[in-house]
Formats: C-alpha cells, structure tokens, sequence
C-alpha cells in the first residue's frame, strides 16, 4: 500500500522529484563508466535435427563445468546470457549425440546453431549373446541395488528453478451439457492456450523429510493477480512408487528401477554412448503385462555407479492411467562433484475429455544448485511453498531478463491478449455487457439447474435454487415449497458476506416457517467466520439430516415410506469458526430452540399403495410413545480440530492448509443448561474422533474413522438431543466412513454415558481386478469395508460390504450384509452417485 502524503510544498515536492533523479543518473553514469565488463552478452540460435532440421523442443543447453544454462522452447530457439568470456557450451536433446562448442563472448550479440545428430549405441558383441538374459538386467540390478543410496544421497541443497506450464486445446465442443462453450476472449477458432504460466523459486531440500519453496516470481497470463504453478516436482525415479497425482492413478506408478520392477518390466539393452567422460548404457523398458500402472520408453544408466542420466518414458490409458490419453516425461540430469542432480524435466500430457481435445507442456529447468547451504534455525517449519510479497506483480521487462528459454510467438501474443482483456473486463460498461449475458435465465434454469446471477461491478451475486430441490413432499406437510436464495457480496482480501433467507411452506398443514441466515468471512493469514440464523425452521429429529428431502419425497410417493421425521421450532443460532494455525481450528456456537411436535397429515396422498405397509408415525418409534412434548433448549457448544504436521501454502496475505501425513483429531463438548430463556434441557455430552486416509501406494487406499462418546450429565434430554447416528435406508448410499449404509435412522439413538463407533473402507483402487481378463479393460475398481457401533451393555451393530467403484469414473454399487444384537441379519445394495445422498 502506499503511504499516505501530507500537503508538502510544491517546491519540496519537486526538490525531491530532482534529487532522485540525479541519484539515479549517477548510479547509471557509475556503472557505465566502471562496470560495462560486468554487462551480460546474449547468445542465442536455434537447436535442430540433423536429420531432418527439424527443431528439438526443450533442447537443453549447459556451460561446462558449471550447473548454469538454458533450455529451448518448442520451437528448439535459445538464448543464454552470458559475461565476456571464453566458453563451452554443452547442447543436449535426449537420443541425440551430444554437442561442445567452444565459444569467446563479446560485448556483441551472437547467433550460434547447432545441429544435433541421432546418437549412435556402441553394442559390445562380447556382451550381447544370442539366447541367455539380455544384459540390460544386469544394469538394472546394478540400478535397483543402488537405488535407496541414490535417493537421498545428497544431504540438503539448494537450487532456483524455472516453471513453465501451458495447456492448449485443439478442439473442443460447441455445447457442453446444454450451455454454449464460449471462451470470451473473442476468438473462435478451435486451437487455443487455456493456460500458461510460469515461475521462479528458490527449492531448498534437507534430507529426510524437510522441504521448502518460495516463490520469487510468477505470472499467470490474463491474471495479474494470479499465482501460477509454483511448487516443482522433481519425479525421482529412485522412489519405488512414483506419484502424479490422484487423478492419473490413486495407486502411483511402478519405477523401472523399483526393488519390484524385475517382476513388472522387461528390459533390453540397446547400447552405451559418452557423455561428460562417463559410459552411459540406454535400456529400453517395457510392461510384461497390460493394465498394470507401468512406464514404456527409454532410461539412461551410468556404468559403475549406476546413476539415472536421462529418461525419456511414456504412460498410456492402457497402463490404468485416468483422464488423460498419454503423459510423456523427459528428464535430463548433470553430473556435480561426484553426483548427478536434475538439470530439466518436462511433462506432456495429452488427452480428450468429453469432446475437449488437449496438450501441453511443463517445463522445469534447475541453476545454480548449492549442494552445501548453511540454514538458517528454523528455517524449515510448517510453510512448504510461500510467494514473497509482489512476487506476481513483476513487470514482463523483468520476466524478458530471467527466463531461461524465450517464449513462442504464440506465447508472445497470448500474453499481450489477454493481459489487454483483463484490463477491458475491468471496465464497467464490459462488465454490465457480460452480466447481461450471463444472467439470461432459462426454464431449464428454473426446472433443473438453479441460476447463478451476477453483477461484478459490484461484486455482488445471487444464487436461486432450480424447482426440483425446493419442492417436495413429506406426510406432514403434504407438499412443500422451499425457497432459500443466496446473495453474496465479496470484498476486499478474504472477506465475504452472504445473505440466504429461507422461506419455507407446507401447503397441506398450512405451516409458514422463515427463517434469515447471516454467514461473514474475513481474516488475514487464517480464514475466520462469524454465522447467525434465526427465525422459524422445521428441523430433521437428527439436525444432521441424515436423509436428504429430494429422495424423501420419492420414497413417500412411491413406495409409501417416511423416513423423514421432523420437528418445528422458533430458533437462533451463533457460531463461530477460526483457523488458529499449526493444524488447529476452533468453533464454537450457541443456539436456542422452541420445539414443537408435528404428525402426520390425516389423509396421505401417494403415488402407489404398497400391500401390507402403511406409513409409520412422524414420531420415531425408536423414541417410544409420541408426540414429542413441547420443550426449550439453550445449548452451548465448542470444538477443537487438531490435524499435527499440518502443512502450509503462504500467499502475501493468507495460509492455506494443504494436508498432513497424521490423522486428524476432534474434540467438542455440548452442554444445555437449564433455565436460561426457559430451557428445560440440562445435559453435557463429548465426542472425540480420530480419521485418516492413508496412501498404500500400489495396495491402494485405507480410510478409517472412528468415533468414541457419551453423555456426562443427563439430567433432562429430549428426542433432538439423544446420540444420534447417520443410518440409511434408501438405495442411494451416503457417506461410508460417517453412516451405517442399512441401519434405521434412529433404532441406535441413545443416552448412553459411553459409545463407540468405527467405519473402515479399502479401495484396492485397480489392485487385483487388473488380473481380470477382459474386466480389467473397463478400470472398475473393489472396495470394501466394515462399520461397527457399540453401546452400552454389550448392544452392538454390525455391517460389512464389497464393491465396485469408479464406473465410468462416477458410479459406486455395494452389496451390503449387517448382523446386530440377538442375530438379526439384513442384506441391501447401495449406489453411490455424485448428485445422490
């Protein structure tokens, strides 16, 4: 922010003006005079095939004996900067000859290309037999049994790293789910940059487990403000297990120098070539079987001390990779001192995405590492990637001094564009003219999807829900309108505020019930919330809703069952919720309630009736006798989230927490107390819990949560206030780690001193059903699981299930068994779907 000025005199306005200005000139005088030998001098020109002078992209250049240098972009073109000097200069492109040429640097620019020829393989006849195992096997044993010393084999270093990452689409649909696909940047032509940002950060490294970034400079294009991909991933081949991501393969990909790969790849020599003086042998890797998470290409070993020199390996759809067609990764690293460090590494991948057809590339080029840096104490904390102040507001005279590679022409222009339509979609008159367009409603806007209506002027928005979720029907209510639109208003950092009134009338009991929530987000480095809502509200006996209205209302419709079971109340609510930092988070709130039993309507309709059923009371008969009785509660409750070893994203003005390898852990505490605005409840009940997802890498995936509880004071508890937990007894599963997929909603409500609950689910995420034949091809996953509670008095509950899950990547189907106290049993299938609860 700039200072505030005063009301100075002009005339020491201007004294001030002048004497930076001659500051500045004496400064440039000085250097001008004493310091021109220090002025860097460009060499740049273009890296191609001598085969076919066709340009290599992201041909690698190095100045010999020294870990600087450059890369090419995709059009093979370079530029290095350099200081008056004699040189060499190192040109490398994986599977071609490397290329030293001796170069004197003036004052003056050069131009210098290089030709690079396809590389020769030298194939030693006395190595290479007919029959027997290839020697490449030998090599890779070598590798595997030096692989856990290469991985950290360098204590702690430092190096500064320049990200580059594009995503271009070569085709993409006209509409996509009933909207036109418009891109609003005025181009209609199919080949586009949907994104391209770059970055340079300072990676520090000290081993085993400590890790920081921090990001000098960033830039996104078309956002001034925008943060781009900042955190490298250097893809370390010494790791058994190699992490993309859990959207590529939840389960990782295997190494080809993993201690496992002798069971996965199989190898073949294809011969040795120089490089830096050093015999390097290329192996060519392929998967013994399909459908495993395996690579296919080419990796480069060093004789003798087995070091990875390059790579150049390849993923397929076929290799139980998700999303994407094809990912490429390119790796060239350079010998320092006696190791071998990263010099550059790309990722391309590629791929079609209902009618979207996409490339890019990712590059990241490493400098001038510092294998025995001094950290400061503490240097390494909980922070693992923090942008310094103005590290995007960089101007693009500073981004043409730095990279290391020039942009393309295609680049070059994106830039300029849409820099040039931020500006214009700054302005007010585009914003109204944009607003126009966006907030056209549809009547598949009011029937099936709701409508998002925006002024950006103002940065003001409002949401409206379609019809389908606001009408429905209930046997006490008899139909129900539901209208609950949001109005936001965003403001400066991260503060926000949202309105929703919520309006809600049963036209069969003729109950009008409105109710006002307030929600206002603010704080600087952790995100903080103040929420009130207040009014009148029908309430779920479980206020954590266990089963959603929508499917409710079909259930009651159709198959004359209602499991919706409601209560009205006059109500308010204050909470409070606070990111505290170190992986706490503390809430709190404070609510009172005016409850009021409801029954069923005396006359039902319904669509279908069912022989032998009837409807069941709206009184669970878990509870007993009903209706509930008219009462008061005022509650008070708190809450503490602890998740140790939580890691940080620093931006200038906010934390964001990314995650831990350790469990997470809650506390809270409930208590109502008797006699304040006429409460009649007077209780004090806990909770803790403890869950995690673990990664098991190639054996998948365990999540586990489990839940102990109870009730510490019990004087006056009524229905709402019992122990509660998420039953289901609907096709349409919830969440598995939270519910017990057949329990009745309410059969295991309880007011017991002590309680605890446990829920386990495996997903083998592609393990075993990859040995399917002709299954394996549709990448359907298993999963099972169990879920236990436990009360007092030895009452238990318990089910266990087997599934398939990620068919066509959305759809999850369980068979589900349950046995409870007395051996009672009950079998059910569940589908999971993204829009069903």
């Amino acid at each position: 922010m700039m200072p505030q000025l005063g009301l100075p005199s002009i005339g020491a306005f201007f004294v001030v003006k002048f004497i930076n200005m001659l500051r500045f000139c004496i400064i440039s005088m000085f250097l001008c005079l004493f310091s021109l030998d220090g002025f860097s001098t460009e060499v740049s020109g273009t890296i191609r095939s001598a085969i076919n002078n066709d340009p290599l992209p992201f041909s690698s250049v190095l100045v010999k004996g020294t870990t600087k240098g450059a890369s090419a972009n995709n059009n093979g073109f370079y530029t290095i900067s350099l200081d008056p000097g004699n040189y060499v200069l190192v040109f490398q492109y994986i599977g071609y000859q490397t290329v030293e040429q001796k170069i004197t640097v003036t004052k003056a620019p050069q131009t210098l290309d290089i030709l690079l020829a396809r590389r020769d393989y030298q194939l030693n006849e006395v190595v290479v037999k007919t029959g027997g195992e290839d020697p490449a096997y030998a090599i890779i044993r070598n590798a595997i049994a030096k692989r856990a010393t290469h991985l950290k084999e360098i204590k702690k270093y430092t190096t500064e790293v320049y990200i580059k990452g594009q995503l271009q689409l070569r085709n993409y649909p006209k509409t996509f789910m009933g909207q036109k696909v418009d891109f609003e940047d005025g181009d209609t032509s199919k080949r586009k940059i949907l994104l391209l940002s770059e970055t340079v950060a300072k990676y520090s490294v000290n081993e085993p487990n400590e890790r920081k970034v921090e990001v000098i400079s960033t830039k996104v294009s078309g956002r001034s403000d925008g943060f781009g991909f900042s955190s490298p991933q250097i893809i370390s081949f010494y790791e058994n297990n190699i992490s993309l991501g859990n959207g590529l393969n939840p389960r990782g990909f295997i190494s080809p120098i993993a201690d496992n790969a002798l069971n996965f790849y199989k190898y073949k020599f294809e011969g040795t070539f120089y490089e830096f003086g050093k015999e390097i042998s290329r192996i060519k890797v392929t998967p013994k079987r399909a459908y495993e998470p395996l690579f296919t290409g080419y990796i480069h070993i060093t004789e003798n001390d087995w070091h990875v020199q390059s790579v150049d390996l390849k993923l397929l759809r076929q290799q139980q990779m998700q999303l994407l067609d094809t990912l490429t990764i390119q790796q060239q690293y350079i010998p320092l001192e006696k190791y071998w460090v990263i010099k550059q590494q790309v990722i391309y991948p590629s791929g079609k995405f209902f009618g979207f057809d996409f490339f890019g590339s990712f590059l990241q080029v490493y400098d001038q590492f510092n294998i025995a840096p001094n950290f400061k104490p503490k240097y390494f904390n909980n922070t693992v990637l923090k942008f310094n102040d103005s590290s995007n507001k960089k101007t693009m005279a500073y981004w043409d001094s730095i990279r290391p590679l020039p942009l393309l022409l295609e680049e070059i222009k994106d830039y300029k564009k849409k820099d040039s339509l931020e500006k214009v979609r700054e302005s007010p008159a585009y914003l109204d003219s944009l607003d126009k367009i966006r907030n056209k409603f549809t009547i598949g806007n009011l029937l099936l999807t709701g409508k998002f209506f925006s002024k950006r002027k103002t940065k003001t928005s409002l949401t409206i829900e379609p019809l389908i979720n606001t009408i429905n029907f209930n046997t006490v209510e008899g139909g129900v309108i539901n209208l609950a639109p949001q109005w936001r208003k965003e403001m400066e950092g991260r503060k926000s505020l949202s309105i929703t009134p919520e309006l809600r009338y049963g036209f069969a009991n003729k109950h009008f019930n409105p109710s006002l929530t307030v929600n206002y987000t603010f704080g600087k480095k952790y995100i903080q919330s103040f929420n009130f809502s207040g009014g009148k509200k029908v309430f779920q006996f479980n206020n954590a809703a266990p089963i959603s209205e929508f499917i409710n209302s079909y259930y009651t419709l159709q198959s004359q069952q209602n499991f919706l079971k409601i209560y009205e109340a006059d109500f308010f609510r204050l909470n409070y919720n606070a990111g505290i930092g170190n992986g706490l988070n503390f809430s709190a709130a404070i609510q009172y309630q005016d409850r009021k039993a409801l029954e069923n309507l005396n006359d039902i309709p319904f669509w279908k009736d069912i022989p032998n059923r009837d409807f069941t009371p709206n009184h669970p008969a878990a509870f007993g006798a009903g209706p509930m009785q008219r009462h008061q509660a005022f509650i008070v409750s708190a809450g503490l989230s602890w998740l140790p070893g939580a890691k940080y994203v620093e931006y200038p003005n906010r934390k964001v927490n990314i995650g831990s390898d350790y469990p997470t852990f809650n506390l809270s505490v409930t208590k109502a107390f008797a006699g304040i605005l006429g409460s009649d409840a007077n209780y004090t009940k806990w909770r803790l819990s403890i869950s995690d997802d673990i990664d098991l890498k190639l054996a998948g995936e365990l999540k586990y949560a489990f839940v102990a509880g109870g009730f510490l004071q019990k004087d006056k508890i009524f229905e709402p206030d019992q122990i509660h937990f998420l039953g289901n007894q609907v096709l349409f599963a919830s969440a598995f780690t939270r519910s017990f997929q057949l329990a009745p909603y309410y059969q295991f409500s309880n007011t017991a001193s002590l309680y605890g609950t446990a829920h386990i689910e495996y997903h083998l995420n592609g393990l075993l059903t990859n040995k399917i034949p002709g299954f394996k091809k549709l990448n359907w996953f298993l999963v099972t699981g169990a879920n236990s509670l436990l009360l007092e008095k030895g009452k238990y509950y318990l089910e266990y299930f087997v599934g398939l899950e990620n068919i066509f990547k959305v759809i999850r189907v369980d068979y589900i068994r349950s046995i409870e106290q007395g051996g009672v049993t009950n079998a059910g299938i569940r589908l999971a779907l993204p829009f069903a609860r």
